[in-house]
């Protein structure tokens, strides 16, 4: 087991421990969020024909060619082309048919007049433009061709990829699983919060901050319950996230008398690979793996205090389920910032500090949300970023340039719309 890791060589190990999860088949409509696990090609061509693009006229090109609003060409209508209609009859030279939006485009036609470019007069039309030859028709194959990949293994299932999946029949998919974590916590003073907090107990609130940290990623969470401070519980709540790809423990991996996740992990055939991560908050993490070609989990053990456990949950946990679904890129979006207010601190440790984020003219301003306590949870429901305070650095003035990992999608969104 290494100790005292520096947090960049603690996260490549954990990333080394992951591989992808094996693909599952998934209806396509219910796949938003999913990575594909294989490419889709197409079996269609789309559109089918050529279709017109707009209400209006088919005709060809050449007879509309002197077109003009002083000098329109009258045509005679002699027939009219729905969406959907299947019958294909020609169009003879010198004749328009009526078309709308959608339909294929009748052989010998190669363009189509707007309607708004045209005015009915009984059985014929009078066109006042020289339509260019493919004035709005959409060419079969414009979208994609039978044969043709059209999306990627690796692609994250988007809006777009899900109609582009429905428009090319596609209703069932293969994507990459879903990772299940099974979440624990620790503790004789903990009760859940509907207990009875009197007698010095707090209410275990990282099961649920971890919980939805677990969706925000993608993963499905599995609450195991409360283990007491005794082996033998640990154990048996531990085995019961065994079967899951992922078992996340808070609390009890420090080195107290009562801190049992270690030697419980030990005893079950876990090989901890690492302990103790030169960061703050959350210095105390445990990463552990069971052996080649077990069906064990990869399990973390993480610290108690609410703030440690969600940062180090952020910083090592999310980014290797990233990487089990199938996603190409595993870290938060980052952004250069400017320091509000200076930071000073030792040096040898990362320091990650939640951080409010306020765009000032052209720049973003990082302020420290207050107390950086590891046990003061109200910075961590302020926080809209973390901001990096480098090992070797002991002080930060203001108006430094930082970088700051970007926690609030909200932030990133924008005020206008910006047309």
């Amino acid at each position: 087991m290494r100790t005292n890791l520096p947090a960049a060589e603690a996260l490549r190990l954990i990333l080394e421990a992951v591989a992808p999860l094996p693909p599952e088949t998934a209806a396509s409509a219910d796949a938003l969020g999913r990575v594909l696990a294989e490419p889709v090609v197409s079996g269609r061509t789309l559109p089918p024909a050529d279709v017109s693009a707009m209400d209006g006229y088919a005709v060809r090109a050449a007879d509309v060619a002197g077109a003009g609003a002083a000098r329109p060409v009258e045509l005679p209508v002699d027939f009219e082309v729905a969406a959907g209609d299947r019958d294909g009859r020609a169009l003879a030279p010198g004749a328009a048919a009526r078309i709308f939006t959608g339909a294929a485009v009748p052989p010998g036609a190669d363009t189509v007049v707007r309607q708004e470019d045209t005015e009915a007069v009984g059985s014929h039309v009078r066109i006042r433009v020289a339509a260019p030859r493919g004035e709005h028709v959409r060419p079969a194959g414009e979208d994609v061709r039978a044969g043709e990949r059209v999306l990627e293994a690796g692609s994250r299932l988007g809006p777009g990829a899900l109609g582009l999946l429905a428009s090319i029949g596609r209703s069932v998919v293969a994507v990459r699983q879903r990772p299940r974590v099974a979440i624990l916590s620790g503790g004789d003073e903990l009760v859940e919060p509907d207990g009875d907090p009197d007698g010095g107990r707090i209410v275990s609130s990282n099961s649920y901050s971890i919980a939805a940290q677990c969706r925000e990623a993608g993963a499905e969470p599995l609450y195991l319950g409360i283990a007491r401070d005794a082996p033998e519980d640990l154990e048996q709540r531990m085995r019961g996230g065994l079967a899951s790809h992922v078992l996340v423990s808070s609390a009890g991996v420090s080195v107290g008398d009562r801190d049992y996740v270690r030697a419980v992990l030990e005893k079950l055939g876990c090989e901890i690979v690492f302990w103790g991560v030169r960061v703050k908050p959350g210095f105390p993490l445990v990463f552990a793996r069971f052996g080649a070609g077990s069906r064990g989990p990869l399990v973390f053990g993480l610290p108690g205090n609410p703030v440690s456990a969600m940062v180090t949950f952020e910083e090592f946990v999310r980014p290797a389920l990233r990487k089990l679904a199938g996603h190409r890129v595993w870290f938060r979006p980052r952004v250069e910032a400017v320091l509000g207010e200076p930071l000073r601190k030792a040096i040898g440790r990362l320091h990650l500090v939640r951080v409010r984020l306020e765009r000032s003219g052209g720049s973003i301003v990082a302020t420290p949300t207050g107390s950086q306590s590891s046990g003061v949870l109200r910075s961590m429901a302020l926080a809209q970023g973390l901001l990096v305070f480098p090992a070797g650095a002991d002080a930060l003035p203001a108006g430094a340039a930082v970088s700051v990992q970007v926690l609030d999608d909200d932030f990133l969104a924008a005020a206008d719309p910006g047309l």
